[in-house]
């Protein structure tokens, strides 16, 4: 990956940020990274917003335009759009949430069985002292990442101090359609539910379609 495209990298997967903070995680001097985002803003690719700090002059943010963004891929994404058309003019909403139920049982078998492959789900640990079902349940909750960050959406498992952990997807490869139809969306979280296991909840904190800058998951262990 060459300068400019870390560069975009970066800001999409750690959201917007200034241009002394690309220059220490690029090991660039702070002209260099300057100049790395003004390359990239006469490109479209990038733009700033001035932030008001609590202390000082406001600091410069940088982050990705449309156009940034558009530079990861969306898969296949008229071919996509004009299916799900043609899905809802032949056979209706009936047709398409058929469709989306056909995808879900397909994706839910394939998680199933990486995350099984990774760990045990808590159910089928009886007895089990909290820390192992604990070890097990950050076991699959890595794996589900790894799978997900396969299919193109830049995706990390993050276990937090509280002994949950948050599933992040920083890209969207199927950004179109699940715009055109939020059921994909509402399909992946209900998959995310039973391939996880009885023994957390799953909740969706961040959402790309309602604005956020990505998806984020909460995964909370059951006591």
């Amino acid at each position: 990956m060459n300068t400019a495209d870390h560069v975009l990298f970066l800001l999409k997967t750690r959201g917007p940020q200034t241009a002394q903070k690309l220059a220490e995680l690029l090991d660039l001097t702070s002209m260099g990274a300057r100049r790395q985002l003004e390359s990239a803003q006469e490109k479209g690719l990038v733009a700033f917003e001035d932030v008001a700090d609590k202390v000082g002059r406001p600091s410069r943010r940088w982050h990705l335009t449309e156009a940034g963004h558009a530079r990861f891929p969306d898969r296949h994404a008229d071919l996509t759009l004009q299916m799900i058309q043609q899905v809802r003019a032949l056979f209706g909403e009936a047709g398409l949430d058929k469709l989306i139920a056909a995808r879900e049982q397909e994706s839910e078998a394939a998680y199933r069985a990486v995350l099984d492959a990774a760990a045990p789900p808590a159910e089928a640990l009886p007895g089990a002292e909290a820390a192992v079902r604990a070890d097990a349940l950050a076991g699959r909750v890595r794996a589900l990442a790894q799978a997900r960050d396969a299919e193109g959406y830049m995706a990390e498992a993050e276990a937090q101090p509280d002994g949950s952990h948050l599933l992040i997807e920083n890209h969207c490869p199927i950004c179109a359609a699940a715009t055109s139809c939020q059921g994909f969306c509402r399909s992946e979280l209900q998959v995310f539910q039973r391939v996880l296991g009885d023994g957390c909840q799953v909740e969706r904190a961040e959402h790309l379609l309602s604005g956020a800058r990505r998806c984020v998951y909460v995964i909370r262990p059951l006591v």
